[in-house]
């Protein structure tokens, strides 16, 4: 039986700067390849302000129709830095969500020692299925939850005494948070997982107190949603509930198999 080697205090800090060093080297690569294509980013970026999800009673379906958002004016920048700034955080962004494979594999091997060992080989499933989620989250708040913000935020009492003009730098910084803070609410099923796993929790517990569960997560949706309105805060919500009980079945699996 191969011997469990017990660090010290010392030895997990440094063994957590090299995983943080190693993260940030990967960060900084990807964030040099991403500021080069900023630009096409940017542009990118521009997808909720030029088009809104539709439904077709006829047929029956989603689908995405042009509406320009800003059709008297573009995106300004305010100040003669901001242009460059908006660029840098663009990029950054960009090389974070890149980088999530590394990042979750250092965090993985960070966390692997306290693992059993057949709990270690379930690196690549941890790697894939949080990068996953994180990456379904980011592109459901984009694609479905700030299409319809911006329909919202740009046409509210716009008449005759205001009109939208948005600056660059706002614009982008408003987009990048509600997409990484989505990203990060769908890594709840492994959240609840881990915190299984370290015997915080219990699914039975979980299951018990689900319907705070469900007004918990209409709480976070009205502080995350970038607009007031229910439906909004429901299209956060309700895949947040789901994710709830996903996390349960999947704490549920995992116990199941170490009793086994």
């Amino acid at each position: 039986m191969a011997e469990t080697k017990v660090m010290s205090f010392m030895d997990h800090l440094g063994d957590l700067r090299k995983k943080i060093t190693v993260s940030l080297i990967a960060v900084g690569v990807m964030f040099v390849v991403s500021f080069n294509y900023s630009e096409q980013i940017l542009k990118f970026l521009m997808f909720p302000l030029k088009y809104t999800l539709d439904f077709s009673v006829r047929k029956m379906y989603l689908y995405y129709a042009f509406h320009d958002k800003l059709p008297n004016t573009k995106l300004v920048f305010l100040s003669p830095a901001e242009g460059f700034w908006m660029n840098m955080k663009i990029a950054l962004v960009a090389a974070l969500m890149l980088s999530l494979p590394v990042i979750f594999q250092q965090l993985w091997s960070f966390i692997s020692p306290g693992l059993h060992s057949k709990e270690k080989k379930y690196v690549v499933p941890f790697v894939i299925i949080a990068t996953a989620l994180f990456l379904v989250g980011a592109a459901f708040c984009f694609f479905i939850v700030l299409p319809f913000a911006m329909g919202f935020l740009l046409t509210y009492k716009v008449g005759d005494f205001m009109m939208p003009m948005l600056s660059v730098g706002q614009y982008v910084d408003f987009c990048l948070k509600f997409v990484l803070a989505f990203g990060a609410v769908f890594e709840l099923p492994i959240i609840i997982v881990f915190l299984t796993r370290m015997g915080l929790v219990t699914p039975q517990t979980l299951a018990k107190y689900r319907r705070y569960s469900v007004l918990a997560a209409f709480i976070i949706a009205a502080i995350l949603t970038p607009t007031p309105d229910v439906f909004n805060q429901t299209l956060m919500a309700v895949p947040m509930i789901v994710l709830y009980e996903v996390g349960i079945l999947a704490s549920r699996i995992f116990v199941r198999k170490e009793t086994q």
